[in-house]
C-alpha cells in the first residue's frame, strides 16, 4: 500500500511516539466496534486522521515545516486509515453463508 507524504508523516510520527500510537490504537478499536461496517469506520478514521494532521502541524516541527512548504490543503488519509486498521485491528472473521454451512454439514 502506498501512502502519500502526509500519511507517511503521520505513520512515522505514530511509530516513534508510543503514547500517541496507544491513543490511536484505542481510537481505532472504539471506532471499529461502534461502526456499522469497515467502510464507515475507515471514513470516520480518515477524517479524524486529517484533523490530527492539522493539529500536529501547529506544534510538531516536522509537520510545521511540511505545512509551511506544502500548505494544509485537504489531503486524503484513507490509505493510512486502511493500513492502520489492518495492522492494529486485523480482518474481521467472515460470516458463514448458508451455502457454506450446508456443505460443512455434508
Amino acid at each position: 500500500m502506498s501512502l502519500n507524504r502526509c500519511e507517511q508523516r503521520v505513520f512515522d510520527y505514530l511509530q516513534s511516539h508510543l503514547d500517541e500510537r496507544h491513543y490511536w490504537q484505542g481510537k481505532f478499536q472504539r471506532v471499529t466496534q461502534d461502526a456499522a461496517d469497515e467502510h464507515v469506520a475507515i471514513e470516520r478514521l480518515e477524517r479524524e486522521l486529517w484533523r490530527y494532521y492539522q493539529e500536529r502541524s501547529a506544534v510538531v516541527v516536522t509537520f510545521k515545516e511540511a505545512a509551511a512548504m506544502e500548505g494544509l490543503r485537504r489531503t486524503s488519509m484513507k490509505n493510512l486509515a486502511e493500513l492502520l486498521l489492518r495492522l492494529w485491528i486485523g480482518p474481521k472473521p467472515k460470516k458463514k453463508t448458508a451455502a457454506s454451512n450446508s456443505s460443512a454439514a455434508d
